[in-house]
């Protein structure tokens, strides 16, 4: 018989309805019941932290995970479905460093790290039944009870499982890589993480002088907007394709030079100065300079001047200054041209906190953004600073904390990418994408831009990387399971954090 279909309707009442019937039929479990034995249908669900409420966003892509996964299960497929959760990492450590007042490393080592840990532990699930509520509310039909746990140590057994598949082919390595660092968090970010979240900022932009080793009185110009990168600065680079200039400055009769085409950054007027020579840049190869202060004074093979395309006509005098264990291009120039070497020992005064340690005796103890005003002081006293203004420009912050990031030289294990670009591009081809655009596009781009991936992290509250090193670095040992690791400690295990 029809029903007479009223002529106003509460939606929400009616919704809530359907749930009570859903509930009273128990009709998700004998879905299931009912496609057992059908052709598995896996579907990927990356699982939330139940440290903070579901928002726009979850509920969009929930409600789109279930469209999804009910087609499948009509379309007769038996469709399990368990709801997870993310218990590791940067968000769960956050919200306890802020509780506890945590500043750095030396207060978690002070703690203890298994009481640390055993905090993290006790707020992972503080909002799972706000999640299950809201997520049962907008009709999403997925498994609650019979979840899944990142901190399962089953789950964490299965990281293991795949890094040491990873490490038997050779793909894992120990390295260095400059990376965007969190000096709020104490660790490194991915590229991903790090452009999350721009924000506009005003820094400090300086001109600072080099002053040839065989010409004293004539000064290669370089401009930053990091002083605090100045204190490692160990060489100088230069486009060898473009023109450069040696100029005077009739306002102080000083020599410098700098890239042609940036004459503006550093004169408002053609009257304002005198051009001596013009040359391309790769005559300036391998000059020395004198360094601006005496930290690394002793390395023979710094403070020269060296060539490579990055530079550009955009920005600055031309001439860029290059700390390696700071900047990504720094690095790969500085290593390419023997200034510094895969296998020494990392020259990077900045501890984990972002604050300057020895030999940096004048700064020591400073925060690096702090000392941008301490450093240009000290430029200028010493006849080394040719200019200081400020610059408004787009800058990377953690999206965590909302600090600012840095870049920094972080040793860490990294998992080959780049060498099997090709087969990752090749499998994306054969991939059926919705929307299409995304396959050659976004995801396209990045798998043929892949670079090797970082994978370690500075954290305490996470799946530990299983390896066990020996002192002089000559003995690796790769555990992919609990069972081998109690065989190989004659321990029971039942946790895989760490605790020390």
């Amino acid at each position: 018989m029809v029903q007479v279909v009223p002529e106003t309707i509460d939606f929400p009442k009616e919704e809530e309805n359907i749930l009570r019937l859903w509930k009273d039929l128990d009709a998700f479990r004998e879905s299931l019941k009912q496609s057992k034995g059908k052709p598995r249908y896996s579907f990927y669900d990356g699982p939330p932290f139940a440290t903070g409420l579901p928002h726009y966003g979850h509920i969009l892509a929930g409600a789109i995970k279930d469209v999804v996964t009910r087609y499948a299960h009509q379309s007769g497929f038996h469709v399990e479905r368990r709801f997870g959760w993310d218990c590791h990492g940067l968000p769960v450590e956050f919200e306890i460093d802020k509780t506890l007042g945590i500043k750095g490393p030396a207060d978690v080592a002070k703690m203890g790290i298994a009481a640390y840990n055993n905090e993290c532990r006790k707020i992972v699930s503080r909002y799972s039944a706000e999640w299950e509520t809201i997520v049962s509310r907008i009709g999403r039909w997925i498994d609650f009870e019979n979840d899944y746990k990142t901190m399962y140590p089953w789950f964490m057994e299965s990281v293991w499982w795949v890094f040491s598949e990873l490490w038997k082919k050779g793909l894992v390595y120990r390295g260095v890589k400059v990376m965007p660092y969190s000096t709020a968090c104490n660790t490194p970010l991915s590229n991903f993480e790090s452009g999350q979240n721009y924000k506009e900022v005003v820094d400090p932009a300086v001109v600072v002088s080099f002053p040839l080793v065989d010409d004293p009185q004539t000064a290669l110009v370089a401009w930053t907007t990091t002083p605090w990168t100045l204190p490692s600065n160990l060489a100088l680079c230069v486009n060898p394709a473009l023109q450069y200039v040696k100029v005077r400055d009739l306002s102080t009769n000083n020599v410098y030079i700098m890239m042609e085409a940036r004459l503006p950054t550093l004169f408002k007027k053609e009257d304002d100065y005198t051009i001596l020579d013009k040359f391309l840049g790769s005559v300036l190869a391998g000059k020395k300079y004198k360094p601006i202060f005496p930290y690394y004074a002793h390395l023979t093979q710094a403070f020269r001047v060296l060539t490579d395309g990055y530079v550009t006509e955009e920005s600055g005098t031309g001439i860029v200054h290059q700390a390696p264990y700071f900047g990504e291009d720094d690095y790969r120039v500085c290593l390419h041209n023997g200034v510094i070497t895969r296998d020494q020992e990392i020259i990077c005064p900045v501890d984990e906190s972002g604050c300057f340690t020895l030999p940096v005796t004048d700064f020591n103890g400073l925060y690096v953004k702090d000392a941008d005003k301490e450093i240009v002081k000290q430029l200028k006293a010493n006849g080394r600073l040719v200019n200081a203004s400020t610059t408004k420009h787009s800058y990377p912050f953690c999206w965590r904390s909302e600090t600012p990031l840095i870049y920094k030289a972080v040793p860490s294990w990294f998992i080959r990418v780049e060498q099997m670009s090709q087969h990752l591009v090749k499998a994306n081809s054969d991939t059926y994408w919705v929307p299409d655009f995304v396959k050659e596009k976004r995801f396209g781009n990045w798998l043929r831009e892949a670079r090797d991936w970082a994978v370690s992290r500075n954290r305490y509250w996470g799946t530990p990387i299983p390896l066990w090193v020996s002192d002089d670095w000559q003995e690796v040992v790769c555990i992919s399971s609990i069972a081998e690791l109690q065989r190989l400690t004659g321990q029971t295990v039942t946790d895989l954090h760490r605790d020390s």
